[in-house]
């Protein structure tokens, strides 16, 4: 009798620096929930990363804490998938210390990241915030992941990932799997809604730039009423010429599953105003199960305590298992 194919793992991760938006939700978290299914999928509240700005910390830990409740609301199962706070799993720190020792300067002066980070908090320019590739490099191979989902502005932190494991590999014999990027195939990438050329972002300053996943219904068709478009009056898919419109096409086209072709015909002669209300319609019901679900299991805190527990013995488990290899390896003593 063959033995069963054994799952690819994935490994993702959310920082709980502020709330998601619908760009994380439709870009990225509703991808995810499929892949539970064919993949073997880690889920990680990535709170070390945040510390490279400061954090007040009862809010952090709340954060960490809703950010779990809202991973399982919008359909990550904690029986499918590992789902664990980064921080619970020391092994994560631990092989971020062995990997800066093979990661160079030069490639860490070339992150792209790091620059925009040092303008934006000029004042907190830390060598944490410098060597934070090296730490996401720690998270992903130290579950040996086979694919990252990940979009175009990670393809760097991806590529540096890849590096350190082939240098180590290279050094001392294979020891990490070398992670491939996961583009799903259906993945939509959601813009500002006042800068349709930038990528929607939960630390933008106007806050009719993004949609929170928890945002009031008045408050998610406000913002989509003040949605960026243009001077012309055709509804039609033009990322180029149209930036604001395409925005909300997407937008409408991940909420229903509708084509882009579906879209236009259905909005022809219709006006810009008439877009924006449905699409902020079809968000806002998209929304609805969500937000019950997340108003449920965030008022249960001895519930998602119970889950990150065993979650968290789950990870570290196998993290252990990569930890040992990496310390014998490098020559350092095994614990008795």
């Amino acid at each position: 009798m063959e033995q069963a194919e054994q799952k690819k793992r994935i490994f993702s991760g959310v920082q709980p620096s502020g709330n998601l938006t619908i760009g994380n939700y439709l870009g990225a978290i509703k991808n995810w929930i499929p892949m539970q299914d064919e993949f073997e999928c880690l889920y990680c509240v990535v709170d070390l990363h945040t510390l490279t700005v400061r954090q007040k910390p009862a809010e952090l830990r709340q954060r960490s804490l809703n950010l779990l409740a809202l991973y399982m609301a919008c359909g990550l199962d904690p029986k499918k998938s590992t789902l664990f706070i980064q921080s619970h799993v020391s092994a994560h720190a631990e092989l971020a210390w062995i990997l800066n020792c093979y990661t160079y300067i030069g490639e860490l002066n070339r992150m792209t990241q790091f620059k925009d980070k040092s303008q934006k908090h000029s004042d907190n320019i830390n060598a944490g915030l410098y060597t934070y590739p090296v730490l996401m490099a720690a998270d992903i191979l130290l579950y040996q992941t086979d694919l990252v989902p990940i979009g175009q502005d990670q393809k760097q932190h991806l590529e540096i990932t890849r590096d350190i494991a082939e240098r180590f590999n290279g050094i001392y014999g294979d020891t990490f799997v070398v992670p491939e990027a996961y583009i799903p195939k259906i993945g939509a990438k959601i813009m500002s809604l006042q800068e349709p050329e930038k990528k929607m972002s939960k630390s933008d300053e106007n806050e009719n730039a993004y949609v929170f996943l928890l945002d009031s219904e008045d408050a998610i068709m406000r913002k989509f009423k003040r949605a960026v478009t243009d001077s012309e009056r055709e509804i039609r898919y033009d990322v180029e010429k149209k930036p604001g419109i395409s925005n909300l096409i997407s937008i409408y086209s991940a909420t229903t599953n509708k084509s882009i072709s579906e879209i236009e015909k259905e909005f022809e002669g219709k006006s810009y105003g008439d877009l924006k209300e449905v699409v902020g319609q079809s968000v806002v019901e998209t929304l609805k199960p969500v937000q019950q679900k997340y108003n449920e299991y965030s008022a249960n805190k001895d519930y998602l305590n119970a889950i990150l527990k065993e979650n968290a013995d789950k990870a570290a488990y196998i993290a252990r298992k990569t930890l040992s290899k990496v310390y014998r390896k490098v020559g350092l003593v095994p614990r008795g």
